[in-house]
């Protein structure tokens, strides 16, 4: 491999994240030389040009808040990024530019590991780049869905207890209790929540949030975001493919 190529994450206010130390530990495992993943930390879309003028730059993972409005920057999209809406993971090869979305097979990993007989529906909090591709994978597994929001009709202010005994499956996709701002919460009637819900967090720093807590403290099964991000960075690995470089 040629020397000091980069891989990276582009989002905002994101020094938190996992994926450095894990892609480190992973181009230690394969005794990978001269490539490195940085933390492109943006404070507005635009300046992600300056990336694609450097050509060590070999793709890139995309976090909140850039998973939709990347699109406009780039050549191409995979058929499920399109389907999705929303990117969050970058290709870049002779010079073209070429979307993915790594988070559909990450959570379809984490959900059917999880999902029981009785999860027939689903209320997913957020409607960002994440969640559009929690629909997507709730729709082609055949669970309906509502989505909750600030901005729809269904929103967290008239969310109802009655709303939530009745879906049995609900996915937090905001990054609303992230690190960290560890004791922040969504508004949510936790009392519509029992033992036959499962509740899927896609925050994976802290381990627990406060609205994973509050739910495990009503009796639902929960999951965090962290199996689903290992999922998504190994898929990205797979996109990118190095090992055959």
């Amino acid at each position: 491999m040629d020397s000091n190529k980069k891989l990276g994450l582009v989002g905002r206010n994101i020094s938190y994240s996992f994926s450095k130390k894990f892609f480190e530990n992973k181009f230690q495992k394969l005794m990978l030389k001269g490539i490195s993943y940085d933390i492109f930390d943006l404070k507005e879309i635009d300046e992600v040009e300056n990336l694609f003028s450097q050509p060590e730059v070999l793709g890139f993972n995309v976090t909140i808040p850039y998973k939709e409005k990347i699109i406009d920057y780039l050549d191409e999209l995979s058929e499920e990024a399109e389907k999705i809406g929303a990117v969050n993971c970058v290709l870049i090869q002779n010079g073209k530019k070429t979307g993915y979305n790594t988070d559909a097979v990450g959570f379809e990993k984490t959900l059917l590991l999880h999902k029981k007989e009785h999860h027939l529906s689903a209320l997913i909090l957020g409607n960002g780049g994440a969640a559009k591709a929690v629909k997507y994978v709730l729709d082609k597994n055949g669970i309906p869905s509502e989505i909750i929001s600030r901005n729809s009709i269904l929103n967290f202010d008239n969310l109802s207890t009655e709303m939530v005994q009745d879906h049995k499956l609900i996915i937090q996709t905001t990054p609303v209790g992230t690190f960290p701002n560890i004791n922040d919460c969504l508004k949510f009637p936790f009392e519509g929540l029992s033992k036959q819900h499962l509740v899927i967090d896609l925050i994976y720093n802290p381990n627990y949030t406060r609205f994973i807590i509050n739910a495990s403290e009503k009796g639902a099964k929960t999951v965090n975001g962290y199996y689903m991000l290992e999922q998504q960075a190994e898929k990205a690995w797979e996109i990118w493919n190095f090992q055959k470089k």
